[in-house]
C-alpha cells in the first residue's frame, strides 16, 4: 500500500481472493439462476469433483506461482 500497487496485491494474492470472495456456504455464486459452482469455498467444489486432496493442492500452488509470477511482471512494467 505504501507504493501504491494495491491491485497488483490483489493480484499475487488472486488465489486466496477468489477464495474469499466466493463467500461462505451461505452465499453462492449465480449466473442466470444456477450455480456456478457446487459448493463453497471453491476447493470443495473440486473435492465433490472427484479431485483427491493432494491434487487441488498442488494445482492451487501452480495458480498461485502463475499468479505471483504475473503480478511481479506488473510491477517491472510500471
Amino acid at each position: 500500500m505504501a507504493i501504491k500497487h494495491e491491485f497488483v496485491l490483489a493480484i499475487i494474492g488472486g488465489l486466496f481472493v477468489i477464495e474469499r470472495c466466493r463467500g461462505g456456504p451461505g452465499r453462492v455464486v449465480q449466473l442466470t439462476g444456477k450455480r456456478v459452482f457446487k459448493m463453497a469455498p471453491i476447493h470443495h467444489h473440486f473435492e465433490q469433483l472427484g479431485w483427491s486432496e493432494p491434487q487441488i493442492v498442488m494445482r492451487f500452488w501452480i495458480i498461485a506461482f502463475v499468479l505471483a509470477m504475473i503480478g511481479l511482471a506488473t510491477l517491472k512494467l510500471r
